[in-house]
């Protein structure tokens, strides 16, 4: 049987399922949640008009056993201490709640509860993949979610969410694009779960576009501890081309390391082999770790939504950073969640500009962006803009169940000398790309 089918966000760490796309839901649970451990505040008085701060909320897991981005809360914190250093937003002080939803369903519920409870006007720049657990509450209270990680399909379809980049979709779609035009064989290595049975969609998606044919499809355990089968297997099949370069694309989430390190040791007979991989399975913090210039990631292909880190379009946020986080090592300039925390704050403060000297709530956020507020980012992301009509007729990626994507754009990026590197200036669009994500 062959036909379109809707594809779901799989970029998630090991474990952990999907989540499926909710639905508005008008029985949303009510407020009513103590404070949550685990939370904390930029200090500051609470309130809700006039000069009363403007109150929001970002959350992520950390110290977890899994996914950790501390960096996006602590970041926000120190967003709220530097634009307050300047007169606040419209000349009232920025209050930022934070949270840790540890990674679970009953801590992002607590998280959102907390937030309807604390009369936030928005949830801004934050990571969970718990979107059954936290958009009810906040779709129940009309709480908008601005540039939320793109972990969960819910965030491309939920009418409250804002997304800003493509989430894993755009990732792997992009990276086969490429892959098209530089590579020979192409390997996938990827868990073989019901979340995994959809990688190869969509990266195949971008090969077959690009006039290539599918990557061969190595599966793991989910559990696994070693990939020496999987990494012989994959170099096998992708060093057996002559003309160009073989391609192992390892889409393993948070075990992306474990596979490098058994990718190293069965390399040496596979010279013209190199990896590619989507940003959230390597950072640059990692290829440090793992030895630089001379470990297994010289050389990678690597997409990301964003920029490069050193790119200079990046340098306001950094000065956000060094003068008000400097000696905060939770914060790393390169890391793809204090970015999206940092673009998603420049959404908000755009947004609560355009109401001038209007009255500042979740309804009149959400209400200035859904009039179709356009709201530029310095060249990090195209300009933004959420059109109230998500389905209509021009939105190319809702017949797929992305109604709310709309910035489809990812960079790619290379691993030189053991720095992240532009491979190539500016973004490549793949709507069409994934407009064409088929599945047998």
């Amino acid at each position: 049987m062959t036909g379109r089918r809707r594809i779901r966000s799989t970029f998630l760490p090991r474990h952990h399922r999907p989540v499926r796309a909710l639905a508005l839901a008008a029985g949303a649970l009510t407020a009513g949640a103590s404070l949550v451990t685990g939370c904390g505040v930029v200090p500051g008085t609470t309130g809700g008009s006039g000069d009363d701060p403007i109150k929001v909320m970002t959350w992520a897991p950390s110290d977890t056993g899994a996914t950790n981005k501390p960096g996006m809360p602590a970041f926000a914190e120190a967003y709220a201490r530097w634009i307050n250093a300047r007169g606040g937003l419209n000349g009232r002080k920025l209050t930022v709640l934070t949270c840790n939803d540890k990674n679970n369903g009953v801590g992002a519920a607590k998280c959102a509860r907390r937030a309807v409870k604390e009369h936030v006007v928005a949830v801004v720049g934050s990571y969970s993949q718990y979107a059954d657990s936290f958009f009810p509450p906040l779709e129940g209270a009309g709480i908008p979610y601005i540039g939320g990680y793109g972990v969960t399909n819910a965030e491309f379809t939920s009418p409250l969410s804002y997304p800003i980049n493509g989430g894993q979709p755009t990732l792997l779609a992009g990276l086969g694009k490429e892959l098209a035009r530089d590579c020979g064989n192409v390997t996938l290595v990827r868990p073989d779960t019901i979340a995994g049975d959809e990688l190869p969609v969509l990266l195949d998606s971008g090969l077959t576009t690009g006039g290539h044919r599918a990557a061969a499809d190595v599966r793991a355990a989910d559990d696994a501890s070693e990939y020496s089968a999987q990494s012989t297997k994959a170099l096998a099949g992708s060093g057996s081309a002559k003309d160009k370069e073989g391609c192992v694309v390892p889409a393993l989430g948070d075990r992306t390391s474990t596979f490098m390190d058994s990718f190293r040791r069965a390399r040496a007979e596979y010279p013209r082999v190199r990896t590619a991989m989507a940003m959230g399975s390597v950072d640059q913090t990692e290829i440090d770790a793992s030895g630089g210039a001379s470990g297994p990631y010289e050389g990678s292909y690597i997409t990301g939504w964003y920029p490069v880190a050193s790119d200079a379009r990046w340098d306001a946020m950094k000065k956000v950073i060094k003068e008000e986080a400097f000696d905060d090592n939770r914060i790393d300039s390169a890391d793809a969640g204090v970015q999206t925390t940092w673009i998603a704050y420049t959404v908000f403060r755009k947004a609560v500009e355009s109401l001038g000297g209007g009255e500042v709530t979740a309804d009149s956020v959400r209400g200035t962006l859904n009039d179709g507020l356009s709201i530029p980012t310095g060249g990090l992301t195209p300009t933004l803009r959420w059109p109230r009509d998500t389905w209509n007729a021009t939105n190319h990626l809702a017949s797929i169940g992305f109604p709310r994507m709309v910035n489809a754009n990812v960079t790619l990026q290379v691993v030189r000398q053991g720095r992240l590197v532009a491979a190539h200036e500016g973004f490549t669009d793949v709507t069409q790309t994934l407009r064409h994500a088929d599945i047998d």
